[in-house]
């Protein structure tokens, strides 16, 4: 009879992993990210899985980081070719993981089902910015808007008030303007998109140019913009991740940060590189991720929980309440009427992504020079 009982239990736990049920199986002792994502954030989010994986199955898990920028990151994924030195993607514009999923160089991301449900599908109008892949080769791990960062006093000095776009192409502003270039970080990628959606190809490039009239440098590293207007070296910092001014606003630094209107919001997309050295431990940072521990996490650092159901909400002075202080009051951008032109149809094929890069170097980049001397 006891072996009856051993082989049936056997068998119902076989059957229930295969309907995708855990058991909390040991995970790999390693994991390793490729990503644009800032220190600031990937290593207290990796800090917190290491912690996390030691209190849930007593394991010390060694992580590490390849930080690079979006671009050069999807690059390096690509050549690789399916035999990765990285478990897990972190980061940047949706449609180049879905392009990644199509060469398929990843795997289908593996968490509990309720959890995958609670993330909407879309956020903005009128045009919906996709939170996660239908095909789950991706998902969205936090929101975290593109926009403006700037230094207060260096404004008041010029006399310059900063609350949308247009803002930025006062003339009082020349050579004040901080900004990375769009091949090299994809935050910029998205703003310029979105600037080419709200005027058009032609009009959209005008703008942009006058934009780099007023830029008085194009840093290597999306990093770097919000890091040299902190320091006061310039005045306002173009397509800036929130958490990226933010983590200068905990580093002391008195800057301020705009959402303007159709900003880019990302949902920081995540995904599990196929061929990943460590694909259960990768599987296990996503999920840990998505839990309320997480979430609060990102939210401490100047980000926003990817699901309704959390808010932005600490105790009086600690830094989720500094959150929601830096960004106008925002506590969910469910809360809020996002708005977004971005269409990924567009602005996702490889063609368009290097039709906008190679325009910018061409018309911008190598003129840089000369359109200052313009204008």
């Amino acid at each position: 009879m006891k072996r009856i009982i051993v082989l049936l239990t056997v068998l119902l736990m076989g059957f229930l992993c295969f309907g995708g049920i855990s058991f909390g199986q040991a995970i790999e002792n390693e994991l390793y990210l490729i990503t644009p994502v800032s220190k600031d954030v990937h290593d207290p989010a990796l800090k917190a899985f290491a912690e996390y994986a030691k209190k849930k199955w007593n394991i010390d898990v060694k992580t590490s980081a390849i930080p690079k920028g979006t671009p050069v990151a999807y690059g390096q994924i690509l050549e690789w070719k399916g035999r990765p030195q990285a478990d897990v993607f972190w980061g940047g514009e949706g449609t180049l993981f879905d392009n990644l999923a199509a060469e398929g160089l990843l795997e289908q991301v593996k968490i509990p089902q309720k959890m995958w449900d609670e993330i909407p599908a879309t956020i903005g109008k009128p045009v919906g910015l996709p939170l996660k892949d239908p095909k789950k080769f991706w998902v969205g791990t936090t929101l975290e808007p593109y926009g403006l960062i700037y230094q207060p006093k260096l404004l008041q000095r010029l006399g310059v008030t900063i609350k949308d776009w247009d803002d930025l192409l006062n003339p009082k502003l020349k050579g004040q303007i901080a900004q990375c270039t769009p091949d090299r970080s994809s935050s910029s990628h998205a703003s310029y998109e979105v600037i080419l959606a709200m005027y058009g190809w032609e009009k959209g490039w005008e703008w942009l140019k006058k934009l780099a009239a007023n830029t008085g440098i194009f840093t290597a590293r999306s990093r770097d913009v919000p890091n040299v207007v902190a320091k006061g070296e310039f005045a306002v910092g173009f397509a800036v991740p929130s958490y990226m001014a933010f983590a200068e606003v905990l580093a002391g630094y008195d800057v301020m940060f705009v959402y303007p209107s159709n900003a880019y919001v990302t949902p920081e997309p995540m995904a599990v590189l196929k061929g990943a050295p460590h694909p259960k431990a990768a599987h296990a940072f996503i999920e840990f991720l998505l839990t309320e521990e997480g979430q609060k996490l990102f939210a401490g650092l100047g980000l926003y929980p990817i699901t309704p159901k959390f808010k932005v909400q600490g105790p009086p002075g600690s830094n989720l309440e500094k959150t929601v202080q830096f960004t106008a009051g925002i506590r969910s951008f469910y809360d809020i009427q996002v708005g977004n032109v971005y269409d990924d149809k567009i602005a996702g094929p490889k063609k368009r992504i290097e039709e906008v890069n190679s325009y910018f170097r061409k018309e911008i980049a190598e003129k840089h020079k000369e359109i200052i001397k313009e204008k």
